[in-house]
């Protein structure tokens, strides 16, 4: 009898290691879909978890708590309780840990790259499809009781990157890409004339022309003993978008990582030549770019539309020392290409998505708040603190956010810069895109950059950037990022290896080994009993 009763808990103990042992070999799971409510229940309260990110931008703090306080006289039944982040990461982190737990946020903004690792848990967050095309609750839906985008008003670019395995499982919240801040002065002082697009070799040849110093050790360009011509904000999407202007391999949809090819070599011997000159560095190695080129200690300075509120003489937004600011115009161009007549330049920006619960009511909740943050009053408002552009049509076209763009320059809530930014993402939409989303994407974007930020800090350690570097730093970063533990999404074929199991899966196989191993050792002393019985 004892044997049958540990025979059975071992079997159970073995089946449950097997479940969670091939769901972490198959990465991210399909949520169940959503079966949305014939109707809101108004009588029952529900506390709506919204984690967000703000930096020190209080503005953007104040619109958040503006679009709570509106929503929550909309529907006196939710309260919405906002938990702000100083950054994505620990957002990400905070969301992960709170699986395990069942205390996931109800709405959270964030990156579908994170989305589909929280994918990996069971039915975590909800797919959008069903909501989003719903009559009633849906967008536009005709039970909303606020004005709304409907789906035909969502800029289609931005809806789409939502989508994970063509299933929506975030709905934009603010739009951005990258843009080129460069000091127009310091280029024509050294005798060049800015091109209508900027490529990489007119970026390294200025770089290098910025480098000459005089008699006395100072740059002639800027007279000042500092000079770092080209830094680069986010060395992930500078890698990302270098190989997608050139259709070079990255990652596929299916989870395959290409990234690891000649190419990315290439790109990184350009890095490492200019790095050994001194004309290029990087956020990580050496600071803020807008720092140095409010300076004037940097003639192009990469990053993101969102941080425009910070680029320039007069930005709104300063972290240096106003006796060291040196006056200067700002151009703002998009990145440099490699094709200029094909310009491609990354969409990145924070999206919502909503995480399931027992309650559908609850869920709905949720949804509709998230819907919320969609109407004209928030998109307009938090677009205007930085170089964000709102994400539906409803709102672009609208006529205060016409009149908003028409006044640039007119004073510093019209900073001419940051309305720049943002019209190079309006103009340009259609020639920006997304990288695949996938478990184990996340990883991907930081080894993207880690490439670049290793080449970078080894050569100005005086190493030496041949292919046995190359080769060992490809190596080191697979390793280091478990890039070899991401297992493509068709690869149940057989073609290709599965590679190392993660230490989850290792320990729940010595798990079962262990069980096994006990129901052995009960079965041999069971037959050991016995025989002394018989003698």
């Amino acid at each position: 009898m004892m044997f049958r009763k540990m025979h059975a808990a071992a079997m159970a103990v073995m089946l449950l290691s097997l479940t969670l042992l091939l769901g972490g070999c198959h990465g991210a799971r399909v949520s169940s879909a959503f079966g949305v409510p014939s109707n809101f229940d108004t009588s029952k309260k529900h506390a709506v978890t919204f984690w967000a990110k703000n930096d020190t931008n209080k503005n953007q703090t104040k619109i958040y708590e503006q679009a709570i306080a509106d929503f929550e006289k909309l529907y006196p039944n939710i309260t919405v309780n906002l938990r702000l982040y100083t950054d994505y990461i620990k957002i990400y982190n905070d969301v992960i840990t709170n699986i395990a737990t069942n205390t996931t946020p109800d709405v959270c903004i964030t990156y579908p790259d994170h989305i589909a690792t929280y994918m990996t848990g069971d039915n975590v967050v909800v797919p959008l499809d069903e909501l989003i095309s719903d009559s009633r609750f849906g967008l536009g839906g005709s039970e909303l009781q606020f004005d709304g985008p409907t789906k035909e008003e969502m800029i289609p670019e931005f809806l789409e990157e939502g989508k994970i395995g063509g299933v929506s499982y975030a709905v934009p919240f603010m739009r951005s890409t990258e843009a080129c801040y460069v000091n127009k002065d310091y280029v024509e002082k050294l005798g060049f004339e800015l091109p209508e697009t900027l490529t990489w070799d007119f970026i390294w040849e200025v770089s290098e022309a910025a480098l000459e110093k005089d008699k006395d050790g100072l740059y002639k360009v800027n007279g000042q003993k500092v000079m770092l011509p080209f830094i680069y904000k986010s060395t992930d999407n500078m890698m990302i978008q270098s190989l997608q202007q050139l259709g070079a391999g990255y990652a596929t949809e299916n989870s395959e990582i290409e990234i690891f090819n000649e190419q990315t070599k290439e790109i990184l011997k350009e890095v490492a030549a200019h790095t050994k000159t001194g004309a290029f560095s990087t956020f990580k190695i050496s600071g803020y770019p807008a720092n140095f080129l409010n300076a004037g200690q940097c003639i192009f300075a990469v990053d993101s539309t969102a941080g425009s509120t910070w680029m320039g003489s007069d930005a709104p937004l300063i972290d240096i020392a106003e006796s060291a600011l040196v006056d200067f115009e700002t151009e703002v161009m998009m990145i440099p290409q490699y094709d200029p007549e094909h310009p491609q330049m990354i969409s990145q920006g924070p999206s919502v998505c909503v995480f399931n619960k027992e309650d559908p009511q609850q869920v709905l909740a949720s949804w509709l708040f998230t819907q919320y943050l969609l109407t004209n009053e928030v998109q307009i408002a938090y677009a205007q603190t930085e170089g964000y552009a709102p994400v539906t049509a409803k709102a672009q076209q609208s006529e205060e956010y016409q009149d908003y763009l028409a006044r640039s320059g007119e004073d510093s809530d019209h900073y001419k810069v940051k309305i720049d930014a943002t019209k190079l993402l309006l103009d340009h939409t259609a020639d920006t895109f997304t990288t695949p989303v996938f478990n184990g994407s996340a990883s991907l974007r930081v080894a993207a950059g880690q490439l670049i930020e290793s080449v970078t800090k080894s050569v100005r350690r005086k190493a030496t950037a041949d292919d046995a570097f190359f080769e060992n730093l490809f190596s080191e970063v697979t390793s280091l990022y478990h890039l070899d533990q991401i297992v493509p999404a068709d690869s149940t074929d057989g073609k290709k290896p599965l590679g190392p199991l993660p230490t989850a899966s290792k320990l729940l196989l010595g798990t079962l080994l262990a069980v096994w191993i006990g129901i052995i050792c009960v079965f041999l002393a069971g037959k050991v009993r016995g025989s002394e019985k018989k003698s």
